[in-house]
Order: C-alpha cells, then structure tokens, then sequence
C-alpha cells in the first residue's frame, strides 16, 4: 500500500512503484513510476531541466517510512543510519505521462557499467522490475520547488553540453524549447550504442560525442572550443586542486562565492547573444567554465555550469 504525506506538505514526497522498465541502450535504463500521490505533482509548465530526489533502499531493507513526514523530513532522513534510510541521489524528470491519479514519471538512469564504480542508485535500476519501490521527493502543485537551471532569458543562441549524466536534462531541454530556438547540443555517452534520437528545434544541431574507451570529456571538450572558435588550453591542462567537487554556478547562484550580479563585457569575441547550460562531470565542467569565462570573458550572466558528479568521488544526495 503506497503511503503519502498530508497535502499540507510544500514538496510532494511520496513512495512509487515501477510500472515499467525499459533498456535504452548499453548505458541508460528508463523507469516509469507510478502513484496516485503525482495526482499532485506541480509539473505544469516545460519540464525542462527539472530535477527531483528519489531515494533507494539499502540493498534488501526496507525503504524508509514517510508515514507522518513533515518538512522536517529530510533532515531527520539524514540523521539516520543508511541502512534504515535508504540512498538519495538526484535525477532529472525525463518525461511526465497521464494525468490526476493516473500520472506516471519518467526517469532515465545511467548505468555505469565498466565505466567506474556502480552507485546505489544506478545498481537499483539495473536490476528494477515492476512492482520494486523507491520514495520520491518532487515538486508539489502550488509550492515553489526550485530545481530548473535553464533560464536562458532573450537570449538568442544556446550551448547545450554534457555527458551521460546530463543527458536526460539536455533532452528534456531540448523538448520543451520553442521552435525558433538556435543553437548547439554537444553531448558525450560511454558508446555508441547509447545515440539516442531526440526530438529539438530544426535550428539546435546535436552532436553526439562516444568515448568508446577514449578519455572522459575530452573529445566534449575540444568539440565545444570549436564550436566557440576558441583555440584555448585541453582540458588536460586541468589540475586536480582547480576542480570543485560541489561545482554549481547559475546566473543568480555561485557555489564558490563568486560575486554573480556584476555584468562583464565580453571582449574580441561574439558571444553577447549566447546562453551556455553545461553539466556533467566536475572536471569537464571546470575546464568549460575556465575556457569560456576566464578566457573568452563570457558575462557570468549567460552560463549555468554544473558538476553533476566527480569521478572517483563518491556522489552525494
């Protein structure tokens, strides 16, 4: 029997069931979970980059209980032990289906097989069937929620970049965009088997970037300098003490401090008009971050970067 909170709660936490399963391709497995609770999920607009928690049981344990959760909830989550409350990691709502009790949330999760340490998370759905549950914590209707970083404002040409991990987030962007929409997707996958046909504007080009065993990020890195014009340093370049673990920097929110309200004139370069949304893996994002504000002088008002993980550290909620 599903449990749920009061509707008095200002996010929706509720616990799901999968309704189906569905391989993608070598690297990517798509969940279709399923509640009379999403009657109240607050997705009514573009769902575009829209991020959400959902929590994993620890191994054979039981999820944890949200009967009576209050907003206090999270906190307490925390404070338990993790085999009481489960793994929470991040992800991005791929698509929203159906409608009131009968809305079903999308949600597509790399695999990291051969590729790295697998996570809870992604362990979970590799071996998810239908009926196997997991707690969400989402947008409720009526409430401010947060967890969009695409504000892209007049702008009037796109930068789209990221990895595996930032690949639903792109699609979904590219989705929601309207049709006049102008610019460039650059994307990275482990293989080539993981191309996915993705529905965007007839002005966004995608270009799709597999390692197939070559070095993460750079072929991303140099295809976007290129994009940019930019003959600027490989991401090699990089050392390790330059890269923020919790790298998150939005035209209104800096991870490291950064003063963010202060325009910058772009010099020798003709990017006024572009908006860059980049995401994935620390070490990329830096050196992206470096190339275009550092060295191209891009206004901090028209990027959104974000370290959606670091290799070889352990991901956080």
């Amino acid at each position: 029997m599903t449990t749920t909170v009061p509707p008095a709660l200002p996010f929706l936490l509720a616990e799901l069931e999968v309704a189906s399963v569905e391989r993608l391709s070598p690297s990517f497995v798509r969940l279709e979970l399923a509640s009379a609770a999403l009657a109240d999920l607050g997705l009514d607009g573009p769902v575009l980059d829209q991020r959400i928690k959902l929590v994993f049981p620890h191994g054979d344990r039981p999820l944890p209980s949200i009967e009576g959760a209050d907003e206090s909830w999270t906190a307490s989550w925390t404070d338990r032990p993790v085999e009481e409350r489960g793994h929470m990691r991040t992800y991005t709502v791929r698509e929203v289906r159906g409608s009131g009790v009968d809305t079903r949330l999308v949600v597509d999760i790399v695999l990291h097989e051969g590729d790295g340490p697998e996570g809870p998370g992604a362990a979970w759905a590799a071996a998810a069937e239908v009926g196997d549950r997991v707690i969400t914590l989402a947008p409720r209707r009526g409430h401010e929620f947060g967890g969009v970083e695409f504000v892209p404002g007049t702008a009037s040409e796109l930068l789209l970049v990221g990895d595996e991990t930032a690949v639903p987030a792109v699609a979904g962007i590219l989705r929601d965009l309207p049709s006049r929409a102008r610019g460039a997707a650059f994307l990275e996958v482990p293989l080539a088997g993981d191309v996915q046909t993705l529905e965007h504007p007839e002005g966004m080009s995608i270009t799709w970037l597999p390692r197939d065993g070559a070095g993460r990020g750079t072929a991303l890195h140099q295809a976007v300098l290129d994009h940019l014009g930019a003959p600027l340093e490989p991401l090699g370049a990089l050392e390790p003490i330059e890269v923020d673990d919790d790298l998150w920097e939005t035209p209104t929110y800096s991870s490291s401090g950064e003063p963010v309200q202060e325009a910058v004139s772009v010099v020798g370069h003709d990017l006024a008009g572009l908006y860059a949304w980049i995401a994935g893996e620390a070490k990329v994002v830096t050196g992206l971050r470096r190339a275009l504000v550092r060295d191209l002088g891009v206004d901090r008002h028209q990027v959104a970067f974000m370290g959606y993980w670091r290799s070889g550290v352990a991901m956080k909620s």
